[in-house]
């Protein structure tokens, strides 16, 4: 534990201490996040691997104090410096991956390119070095006791950590707060797409008994019809039926026990920003209109652990970066409320 005889928390954040400005080590920390600069696949816009930094920064203006989760900041919050090999990588296989994009929205055949098999085959290759490097910085970080949080980086990164998760837990469940299912199987080739991470996960995680999906609202036919083939294995809570149940009658708290229900005793939280109102994240790589307010989603989460059960990790992804630093100061409040739940969950 950090000494924090001398640690003013009511004091501006100070730059030279660790996120939320905490004067705390990885070894002091009871929980650490790995930050993952990664965003290949992006199909739209890019910039989240550049968030884990701009997050930090917006971290500094988070008020320490939580009326719900008083002094969860004393366990120790850490984040590693995210790995600049990671995001050179990244870099590189982004780039590629847009020539090979704006290949095939041509219409063009790749089978035709040797040069865009090629690209391919390196991208798929680099997505599995990254799900590999994820699934190894999380075993090792969980073997040591710690309480783990990924900051992404697009939605791809935290497959390797769901692998982790099912290496320590028999059976877990995932709470997906998201505007897209994430359903397709290797969409636009890319074997481990952002748009692909919960199939991967189902496919691929015999131990993930339950997907339950929040605020979705951009799906293709495909996703809908792998959702109905699993036969109550992926349970999706739409945009428009929580809102057209509001409308009708429904209280939100109805609506969020039905959402628990679903749920096993040991649960993932994956985080989206898109699941948002886009006025919360304008610079999410796909924003859609729709979508949840930061209160509800802190309700839901906040009825969880009421609930009894058990939070074992969760991801923030897919977070923009801006000139006003909007969706940076969003995305760092919102981490610090899963830093603070996950702390009140493990107690």
């Amino acid at each position: 534990m950090a000494d924090l005889s001398n640690f003013d928390p009511n004091s501006v954040g100070n730059p030279n201490f660790n996120i939320f400005g905490l004067p705390t080590t990885e070894d002091d920390a009871r929980l650490v996040i790995l930050p993952v600069p990664w965003e290949v696949t992006v199909s739209y816009s890019a910039g989240t691997a550049r968030a884990p930094d701009h997050i930090f920064k917006a971290s500094l203006q988070v008020d320490l104090f939580d009326p719900e989760i008083k002094d969860a900041w004393k366990n120790g919050f850490y984040m590693r410096i995210p790995d600049k090999k990671i995001l050179m990588k990244s870099d590189y296989l982004r780039k590629e991956a847009e020539l090979y994009i704006n290949y095939i929205s041509q219409g063009d055949e790749v089978s035709e390119n040797k040069f865009m098999c090629k690209t391919l085959k390196e991208i798929n290759q680099g997505s599995l070095f990254l799900n590999d490097w994820v699934f190894e910085q999380t075993t090792e970080l969980l073997a040591k006791g710690k309480l783990v949080g990924l900051l992404g980086g697009d939605h791809s990164t935290p497959l390797g950590f769901f692998k982790a998760i099912a290496n320590k837990y028999p059976e877990f469940g995932i709470l997906q707060i998201d505007a897209h299912c994430d359903l397709r199987n290797a969409y636009e080739g890319f074997n481990y797409s952002h748009a692909s991470v919960m199939y991967n996960a189902i496919e691929q995680i015999p131990q993930l008994k339950k997907l339950v999906q929040v605020g979705v609202r951009d799906y293709c036919e495909e996703e809908f019809d792998y959702k109905v083939s699993k036969e109550g294995r992926i349970e999706i809570y739409f945009d428009r039926e929580i809102k057209e149940r509001r409308f009708e009658g429904d209280s939100w708290k109805m609506i969020v026990d039905e959402i628990i229900a679903h749920l096993p005793q040991h649960v993932y939280i994956s985080f989206d920003i898109d699941g948002l109102d886009p006025k919360l994240c304008p610079h999410t790589g796909t924003p859609v209109q729709g979508g949840l307010q930061t209160e509800e989603v802190f309700y839901l989460f906040k009825k969880l652990l009421q609930s009894g059960r058990k939070l074992v990790g969760f991801d923030l992804n897919e977070v923009g970066v801006s000139n006003d630093e909007w969706d940076e100061n969003v995305g760092a409040r919102v981490l610090y409320k899963l830093c603070n739940l996950m702390i009140a969950s493990n107690g």
